[in-house]
C-alpha cells in the first residue's frame, strides 16, 4: 500500500525545484515503483531520490533511508543523490560519497503496511552532505 498523499508529493516537487535551480538542471519525475526523479545538466544524468524530512535542518541528523531504497540506486550504474527535505531548507549528497550505519528501524507500523520495520541506512552529519535554505 502507499502512503505518500498529495502534499507528499506538492513537497517532493519543491525540494527538487530548489535543487535543480541552485545547479541550472532539468528534472523528469520517473514512474511510481521507480526512483523519484532523473535530473540532468550538460548531457550527464543523475537519479535523485527525495526523502521527507519533517524536522528543521539543525535538528534532521540522523539521515534516515531505508536500505532497499539505497539498492534501488545504486542498481542504476550512473551517479545517483539523495535530498532530505527538512521544514527550512534541504540536505543532499551524492550516493557514492556518503557514509552511514545501519541497522533495523523505521516507523511504528501502520496497517496494511509492509516496510514500516525494515533495515534502514542512517547518515551522521558528514562534509559529503551540503544543505540549501528555502527562502
Amino acid at each position: 500500500m502507499r502512503f505518500e498523499n498529495k502534499q507528499n508529493l506538492i513537497n517532493e516537487n519543491k525540494a527538487i525545484s530548489l535543487f535543480c535551480s541552485k545547479y541550472s538542471m532539468e528534472f523528469v519525475k520517473l514512474g511510481e515503483n521507480d526512483i523519484d526523479f532523473l535530473v540532468s545538466k550538460d548531457n550527464k544524468e543523475y537519479y535523485l531520490e527525495v526523502k521527507g524530512r519533517r524536522r528543521n535542518i539543525s535538528n534532521a541528523y540522523p539521515l534516515p533511508m531505508a536500505a532497499r531504497k539505497m539498492v534501488k540506486l545504486c542498481d542504476k550504474r550512473k551517479p545517483s543523490i539523495i535530498i532530505w527535505d527538512c521544514n527550512d531548507g534541504i540536505i543532499y549528497g551524492g550516493v557514492n560519497e556518503l557514509k552511514c550505519t545501519g541497522r533495523v528501524g523505521g516507523r511504528t507500523p501502520r496497517e496494511s503496511s509492509h516496510n514500516d520495520i525494515e533495515f534502514m541506512l542512517y547518515f551522521d552529519k558528514q562534509e559529503a552532505l551540503h544543505t540549501i535554505n528555502k527562502q
